[in-house]
């Protein structure tokens, strides 16, 4: 990733998300490769949205997806609420004058870094573009909270930038298959203030990634959050950031500033 100062980093919503909340553990994860010890339930968690977003391409794609829903209930329960609640989207109307593709695929060059951003489904016509996402994790998110997500701006801004479309006629909607009850949607609309909000934080959040990559090429580590941070309960690098903690202050008790240390004449030593 750090072979050549003029490389074009690709970097996701994942990846921004990662650098906002903790620059190191963006270094530990990305740079390092450092991975935590697997979860059997989150990796089953995983491989069951996963299935979820392949049922969901394959229906878009016209394909037979019976087999899909015989083989696992729970994705048929899921599929079956989810047809009731968006039947527009699962069994749309015939109009060749919309655009409608599953894992629709764009990218924006911005600084030295390739943007990336898949949409579980992009929906445009002449008037305005929709963006959908599908979530299988069983609460929404409070609202304000995943506006803020880099999912939610960069999704929308690189269509933006990608398309002809204004902001204001860009929308992008998450839906939670499983939520208690029924399947719910939060939906976020987009504007010119807000399209200019996210190229400020963008780059700002760029111009720091450029800075902390060049520092660490010469062996300075990625800035930490704050010991106090609730990101470090939840982080498996906590234990790892302490170890560098620790080293880094017996270090500066050990060894004298070089430039306290008294000159020695070499005739003392004669």
């Amino acid at each position: 990733m750090l072979s050549t100062q003029t490389q074009i980093l690709r970097i996701s919503q994942g990846q921004l998300n990662l650098l906002e909340r903790c620059p190191r553990q963006f270094q530990h994860t990305y740079l390092e490769n450092l991975n935590s010890p697997s979860d059997p339930e989150h990796e089953e968690k995983q491989t069951l949205g996963s299935r979820f977003h392949l049922l969901m391409q394959q229906q878009e794609m016209g394909l037979p997806i019976h087999s899909f829903l015989q083989a696992d209930t729970q994705l048929q329960s899921w599929m079956a609420a989810f047809a009731n609640a968006a039947p527009k989207i699962i069994t749309p109307a015939i109009d060749h004058q919309t655009f409608r593709e599953s894992e629709h695929y764009r990218t924006l060059q911005v600084q030295d870094y390739l943007l990336t951003v898949i949409y579980d489904l992009l929906i445009a016509d002449n008037q305005q573009a929709q963006i959908f996402d599908w979530k299988t994790y069983p609460k929404p998110p409070n609202k304000s909270k995943l506006a803020r997500n880099w999912q939610t701006r960069l999704y929308m801004y690189v269509l933006a930038e990608t398309s002809e479309y204004l902001p204001e006629n860009i929308s992008m909607t998450y839906w939670f298959v499983q939520s208690a009850g029924k399947p719910q949607n939060i939906q976020f609309t987009y504007s010119h203030s807000l399209h200019a909000q996210t190229a400020k934080k963008l780059n700002q959040l760029l111009n720091k990634l450029t800075t902390w990559l060049e520092n660490y090429q010469h062996g300075e580590l990625f800035p930490q959050v704050p010991e106090s941070s609730q990101a470090c309960d939840y982080c498996q690098f906590a234990q790892r950031c302490d170890l560098t903690q620790v080293a880094e202050a017996l270090i500066n008790q050990v060894l004298p500033h070089l430039d306290t240390i008294q000159e020695v004449s070499l005739s003392e030593f004669k």
